[in-house]
């Protein structure tokens, strides 16, 4: 396919596969499209009503350890593999995965993360997501399409995902950036939480770069040059180790993608996130600027 490798792909690119009836196992479409609780809206049932022709839907609240106190935490190499297998995607399929998010991009970089995570480097985030697909107009329909299983095996890298215990220890070793992509008022600790009981704050010596700036006014990622810059100005060093974190694991990705497109592949994810953070640090681990 020529792009199999390129971490973004268009729309047009995109319509042009659609329209000549390349989806299939080679080539594989899903919808990520996750919310809050506090955005109101339904994933599955706005799937349901429309979405890119020949595209599944990806819920990561499924394919997660469903044993976890915390949301959508990583799933084992197995669940993985059997979830995206039932999607119709085997170890050679080009995946491109998008939301339908008002920021063009919120939780489809998670899943690029996760096909990374487990092996499967053929995947890329359609830039600027379905709110780009509709502005193009191009096809959408409310149709659902059953591909046939397929055998994937995942094999994880474990070293890009951090636990409690290694950021814990990277306070005092720092031996990799934590970055947090919460927005800053939140991480200063002056606004709450979206989450019922979990204050604000953020992790001692971690930098904040708040995902929404990744993109631009349209939901488009940024240039490279504009991203090298965004890093440069939240003094994130891209020659360092990096190591995402934001609420529950998800738009902290958006970070890891913008790391990989400026030529810094491998940051890993702290899975667990601010809410597990906040759940298990002792209260001087909480900080804040008031």
């Amino acid at each position: 396919m020529g792009l199999q490798t390129q971490a973004l792909v268009s729309a047009k690119w995109l319509a042009n596969m659609v329209n000549r009836n390349l989806v299939g196992p080679r080539l594989r479409i899903l919808d990520t499209s996750w919310y809050l609780p506090m955005m109101e809206r339904d994933g599955k049932k706005e799937f349901a009503q429309s979405h890119i022709p020949g595209a599944s839907l990806f819920d990561i609240d499924e394919c997660s350890d469903r044993t976890s106190e915390f949301d959508h935490t990583l799933p084992t190499e197995q669940l993985f593999a059997d979830y995206v297998g039932n999607l119709g995607i085997g170890n050679d399929s080009h995946v491109v995965v998008y939301d339908a998010s008002d920021f063009g991009l919120f939780s489809c970089t998670r899943v690029w993360w996760m096909f990374r995570l487990f092996g499967h480097p053929q995947v890329s985030v359609l830039n600027g997501g379905f709110r780009d697909w509709v502005r193009g107009g191009y096809p959408t329909t409310g149709a659902s399409s059953r591909p046939e299983a397929a055998r994937f095996t995942a094999t994880m890298n474990r070293s890009w995902v951090r636990s409690f215990e290694d950021v814990t220890e990277n306070i005092e070793s720092q031996r990799f950036q934590v970055v947090d992509v919460r927005p800053l008022e939140r991480f200063k600790g002056r606004e709450p939480e979206p989450r019922e009981g979990v204050r604000s704050g953020h992790i001692p010596g971690s930098k904040c770069m708040p995902f929404y700036d990744f993109v631009d006014a349209d939901g488009m990622m940024l240039s490279k040059e504009k991203l090298k810059k965004f890093f440069e100005e939240s003094k994130v060093d891209l020659n360092k180790p990096l190591c995402g974190s934001c609420g529950s694991g998800v738009t902290a990705c958006h970070m890891v993608l913008a790391a990989h497109l400026c030529g810094a592949p491998g940051a890993s994810v702290y899975d667990g996130s601010w809410y597990e953070w906040f759940t298990k640090a002792p209260p001087e681990h909480v900080a804040t600027e008031l």
